[in-house]
Order: structure tokens, then sequence, then C-alpha cells
């Protein structure tokens, strides 16, 4: 039997557990004799329920994911972590490669830009705070509970943040209101919301993916500028868009 670590953190890491999972329990015979274990960091405090064997916690850095690799006999990796969590896919890169182990990551594409659209691109959350617009007083922020703490600075701004959990009670936030709720999210209710909220810009970073997308098709239809931070470098390598990919990935080497 080979064992499979998806190093977790997104909704398509938990689909490919899932489907992995239901693949090699007999729902077909594609994956036959595989182990699948979904690690996560425990950035986000309840996670969805996942379909196989689960870890919690780090690694304690990239020796100790080699540790971990090594002293678990893991067979395949595949790194399915938000796109902006580059640090463990680097970390993941170099383990892989340190301990000879087929390596694929699992990336949804990145939105792109329509003739539309209002964006400021940015490389950083401080470059997203200084490109906002004088005019926008009230802000709607969408860059992960972990990231907050720079937007204390805007005190003559109102902003509204959304997260899947709430930020650690010890970070400082912004004049506003905080809203967790998970994607994902409808276009009506986005619009309602920036109009229910006087949004005049938004703050975003570019994850991709249909589950938060509409808040970028109600921004382009209301005219409001968007400050989007791009994504960080990431390692070379095998690389798939999407879960039936990654499916097709784990045949070849099973």
């Amino acid at each position: 039997m080979k064992r499979l670590v998806i190093v977790g953190g997104t909704g398509d890491a938990l689909q490919l557990a899932k489907r992995a999972i239901l693949l090699q329990r007999g729902f077909a015979n594609d994956l036959p004799g595989l182990e699948v274990i979904t690690t996560l960091a425990g950035r986000t405090r309840e996670p969805n329920s996942i379909s196989g064997s689960v870890r919690i916690g780090g690694f304690g850095g990239e020796a100790g994911l080699i540790d971990y690799l090594q002293t678990e006999k893991i067979d395949l990796i595949i790194d399915a972590t938000h796109p902006f969590a580059a640090q463990i896919s680097w970390h993941v890169a170099n383990a892989a490669t340190e301990v000879g182990m087929p390596r694929l990551m699992l990336v949804r594409p990145a939105w792109t830009r329509s003739p539309e659209d209002n964006w400021i691109e940015v490389e950083s959350i401080e470059a997203a705070i200084a490109a906002i617009p004088a005019s926008a007083e009230r802000i709607f922020v969408t860059i992960g509970r972990q990231q907050l703490a720079p937007f204390a600075n805007l005190t003559d701004r109102w902003c509204l943040m959304r997260s899947i959990d709430p930020p650690d009670p010890s970070i400082p936030l912004p004049p506003g209101k905080l809203l967790l709720d998970r994607g994902p999210f409808n276009l009506e209710a986005e619009r309602q919301l920036f109009k229910e909220y006087q949004i005049q810009a938004i703050v975003s970073k570019n994850s991709g993916g249909d589950a938060t997308y509409a808040k970028i098709i109600a921004a382009r239809e209301l005219s409001l500028p968007v400050v989007m931070v791009q994504r960080p470098i990431v390692p070379d390598g095998e690389l798939v868009a999407d879960v039936a990919g990654a499916i097709e990935w784990l045949q070849q080497r099973l």
C-alpha cells in the first residue's frame, strides 16, 4: 500500500482527499492500496469534515517535514495549500527533492483582469494599504484573518472585514465590522453587501477559484476599485489546476 500526503488548507484539498478515498475504497478500481493523509497547519480552527486520516499542526520547518516523510514512509505528496502559503510550498518542494519523492502542486488558476475591471495590482499587504484610493472611506477587506493587523493604522477609514475564523483577540483591528463567513458566495448577496455597507473600495488577494469570485464581479458591476494583491512566487514542478488533474496524476503513479 502506498501512502499519500495531501498538504491541505483549501477546499480543493478536501475534495481531493474525498475523491481519492472513494476511489480506493472500491467505488472505482483506479486507486487500489492507497492511504490518504491530509495535513493542516491548524490555522482554520474548525476545518470541514475531511476524508481519510488527518494530521493537525506544523512540521517544524523543512527539516521537520523531511523527518516526517521519512519516518512515516510517505510515497507521494500533493501540495494543495492556499496560493499565498508560499513558505509551505517551498518547504514541500525542498523536502520532496531531499527524499526523492514525487510531488504535485494543485493550484487553482488566478483571476484575470477583464477590461471592465478597475484593479490596482500590488505585491504585498503593505503596498495594498498604501494603494487604497484616498477618496475611499469605506473599505471591504478580504485578505484572511492573519493579515488584518496592518489595517489597524487606517484610523480614518471604516473597514468591513470578512474571514472564515475570528482573528486572535490580541490582533488590533481598524474601525469597522468583522463578518465571519465561509464561501462560496453568490453574486446577488455580494452586490447587496456592498450596497448595504456603502463600500467604496475592495482589498483582496488574488486567490483564484469560484468560491469568492462573486465579489470581483460585483465590484466590476458597481465600478468599485479593487486593490488586488498578487500571488507570491512558488517553486517549479508538476502542476495541475483542478482535482481531476490531481487524480490523473495519482493514477499514473500507482
